[in-house]
């Protein structure tokens, strides 16, 4: 009687034990064409969250609004959880410089809260944003400003009550440290969900610019912009091949499924994760990190991302 008792708790704690551990992160994806939630790749994926990126004044541009209104749309009859992510105007940002024209400084927190509103009256049923995409670059006004880019912060969170906020969505370039340290400050203690661009330490195989943030910054990361890079002429130190982001892919999981629970010394951990893009739109792109290519054809890091996503909380 007690070899049968015992017998079906070996079996079972053997199955637990076989079985894949599901990750403690959500995986979405980022691209800015609707076409893609018609794609039977991107419906084989099963995803519930995207990213999309507008200007922070795109309810005042009719041609904007309308190119919001079919990707968003498209997005709610997917039922997705759409991450709206506001930033820079158009045009700004040429030839590795920012302008320096009147339109494309940073707006007053006035200007920006009344660019919100509009957007968020167009589009309700949006409940998750970011204050301003890749504050720490310069292609973006807020490059030297950390202290605007909380105030961007502070004035969405007070306009989108209820709304998930993701406060600082930074690069994981050099000047991370000190540009999330002082933005840190100006959110008065208010920001519990952070933004990475981590394509430096995905596509290097290194932890720098994440261990960097979550030491940091208390709450979640979302890495709400990675993926391993196909091309990118401004590349440094790597050679970039389809091979190579398919790799770069994988280890993206890798950081991901290790920093996804709280560990000794860190004051967050990942929860979401969004490689950019689904398809890249022109073959001669500056920069190309999509799992199809301009053709249309599905590359390795599509495989690759396909089964790694598999495992990860929908």
């Amino acid at each position: 009687m007690l070899k049968r008792s015992i017998l079906p708790l070996i079996i079972l704690g053997s199955l637990l034990i076989a079985a894949p551990a599901q990750a403690a992160f959500r995986v979405g994806i980022g691209d800015q064409d609707p076409s893609m939630f018609t794609d039977k790749r991107w419906k084989d994926l099963r995803l519930k969250t995207v990213r999309y990126v507008v200007p922070w004044n795109s309810a005042k541009d009719p041609d904007q609004l309308a190119q919001d209104r079919r990707y968003l749309e498209a997005a709610r009859t997917a039922k997705q959880d759409v991450l709206v992510h506001f930033t820079a105007r158009r045009g700004c940002f040429e030839d590795g410089k920012y302008s320096r024209r009147s339109v494309c400084r940073a707006p007053s927190v006035k200007a920006y809260t009344s660019a919100v509103k509009a957007f968020r009256k167009e589009f309700r049923f949006v409940k998750t944003y970011g204050a301003w995409n890749e504050a720490n670059h310069v292609s973006q006004p807020t490059y030297r400003s950390p202290k605007r880019a909380a105030e961007y912060f502070l004035a969405l969170r007070a306009a989108c009550k209820g709304c998930k906020v993701v406060a600082g969505d930074l690069l994981d370039s050099g000047n991370l440290n000190k540009y999330a340290r002082t933005m840190l400050r100006y959110t008065k203690n208010r920001a519990r969900i952070w933004g990475l661009h981590n394509y430096g330490d995905v596509n290097r195989k290194r932890s720098r610019g994440i261990s960097t943030l979550l030491k940091l910054v208390p709450g979640e990361v979302w890495l709400t912009e990675t993926g391993g890079i196909v091309s990118f002429d401004a590349a440094r130190g790597f050679k970039p091949s389809e091979t190579a982001a398919s790799r770069a892919i994988s280890y993206m999981f890798t950081l991901a499924n290790r920093f996804d629970s709280r560990r000794k010394g860190y004051k967050s951990r990942i929860t979401r994760l969004y490689p950019y893009e689904f398809r890249t739109k022109l073959a001669d792109a500056r920069f190309d990190a999509g799992l199809i290519s301009p053709e249309g054809k599905s590359r390795k890091g599509y495989t690759t991302f396909k089964s790694k996503a598999r495992r990860a909380k929908k």
